[in-house]
Formats: C-alpha cells, sequence, structure tokens
C-alpha cells in the first residue's frame, strides 16, 4: 500500500510539555502525536513540524505533516487522534497534501502573540501571560513597534550565540499591540524569525513601556547589534504560535 502525506493542523497547551520538539525522555508534543500515531498505525510515524517552540510556548495554529497509509478519511483521522491524545493537544485539521509539500520547508511565514496582563491576573489567566506589575507607557509601546517593524539586522533580539548568528537580518512584517483593559496583545508576523526573537522583542518594548528604554535605544541597538540587559527575554508562558502561513 502506498502511503500518503497528510498535513495536520494542532492546538497545544505548552504548560507542561519541554517544547515542540522531540526530547529524549519523550516530553515534548512531537513525542506525544508520534506515539499516537504510533498506536494507530501500529507502526512508528515520523511527524515534521513547520518549526520549534520552546519549553511553555503554546499553539493554536501548528502545522505538521506525516506519510501513512490512511484510507478512511480525515474525520475518522481526527477522531483517531481524539481519543487517544490529552486534553492539552488538539488536531484541529488534517488534510491529503501532495507528496512534496512540507510543513517547514514550504512555510511563508508565521504570526505570534504574546499576551502581557498588567497587575495580578486571575488564576484561569496566569499560566497563558506575561504579568507585569509595573505601570506601562502604552504609547511610547506603540512607536517603538514602529521602530522596530520593518527589514533589520535583529542580533540584539536573539538568544542564539556563536556561528550561527551570521544571518540575524529579518523582516518583520507585522509589530502592534492591542489593548484591551488590563490586557495587551502583542501581535508579530515575519517570514522568519530568530530563536527567541518574539520574546526578546515583547521584552523590548516592556522595557520601553516602563522607562527603562527610549525608542532611541532601539535604534542604536538595531545598529550595534548589541544584546542588553535590560531586554529580558520575556517569559514563555505568554507566548502563542497562532499561524503559519503556506
Amino acid at each position: 500500500m502506498k502511503a500518503e502525506r497528510w498535513k495536520c493542523v494542532c492546538a497545544y497547551d505548552g504548560t507542561g510539555f519541554a517544547g515542540w520538539q522531540s526530547q529524549a525522555g519523550g516530553t515534548a508534543v512531537q513525542d506525544v502525536i508520534e506515539a499516537r500515531l504510533a498506536q494507530i498505525f501500529k507502526a512508528p510515524v515520523r511527524i515534521h513540524g513547520s518549526g520549534r517552540t520552546d519549553a511553555g510556548v503554546h499553539a493554536l495554529g501548528q502545522v505538521f505533516h506525516f506519510d501513512a497509509d490512511w484510507r478512511h478519511g480525515k474525520d475518522k483521522l481526527l477522531a483517531a487522534f481524539r481519543v487517544g491524545l490529552p486534553p492539552t493537544i488538539q488536531i484541529k485539521a488534517a488534510t491529503p497534501e501532495a507528496a512534496d509539500f512540507h510543513s517547514r520547508f514550504q512555510a511563508k511565514g508565521k504570526r505570534y502573540v504574546y499576551h502581557l496582563h498588567l497587575g495580578d491576573a486571575d488564576p484561569f489567566s496566569r499560566p497563558y501571560c506575561w504579568t507585569v506589575f509595573r505601570p506601562l507607557d502604552v504609547r511610547a509601546m506603540v512607536a517603538a513597534a514602529a521602530v522596530l517593524r520593518g527589514r533589520h539586522d535583529f542580533r540584539a533580539f536573539t538568544a542564539v550565540n556563536g556561528p550561527e548568528r551570521e544571518d540575524t537580518v529579518r523582516d518583520l512584517r507585522r509589530l502592534d499591540l492591542r489593548v484591551r483593559g488590563r490586557r495587551i496583545k502583542v501581535t508579530a508576523e515575519s517570514p522568519g524569525f530568530l530563536y527567541k526573537m518574539v520574546r526578546s522583542l515583547v521584552g523590548a518594548l516592556v522595557a520601553v513601556g516602563e522607562g527603562r528604554l527610549g525608542v532611541a535605544d532601539l535604534r542604536r541597538l538595531l545598529e550595534s547589534g548589541e544584546r542588553i540587559p535590560a531586554i529580558q527575554t520575556a517569559p514563555p508562558q505568554g507566548l502563542f504560535l497562532v499561524k503559519v502561513f503556506y
């Protein structure tokens, strides 16, 4: 029987997982999905994600693909996933694709959302946001986002050191803030992000909002590429991978 390539869109609560990518202890989202596929197909099945998410980061629209011989339609495949996955992982869609489809290499871009909460958050919101207790100047943060948007060398906004940092130019096509009550939603879109770039950008916006950095400082950082202590990497629980574009 000939294997067919399937594209799946999944959501997960990253709180209890060691990120997306497979880990030796089997504690990553990829490990759990592959274990369920092995049960369904009675054989090992490897999945290929659109990219990694770190431990504690959530997803509403992560995409992966796998090859398997499945002749029962997408609805029954989704049902098979549903009965065997933990409630913290949901396969939202499954569609057959061309044999050359690749979830990572054919991705055109990604959208991330980061949630900030001003002041103490309730116990149900706390695992999904960064609670900030100092007052934030939102207007200054909006001005800072405008400076960061566009094509720049984001060397100062990545956590990677060494040779991997050689190509750090990225096109940040969207970075905006939306305020609703005590919540601030930061949305970022780009064809490609550096390691921990979104969380570093959010950390920089918060530093501006608190008055620890100014817009002129961000311009200098884009020019120098120097990472400074004032830019905190925002904690993982506020970050969501919302959509992968193809």
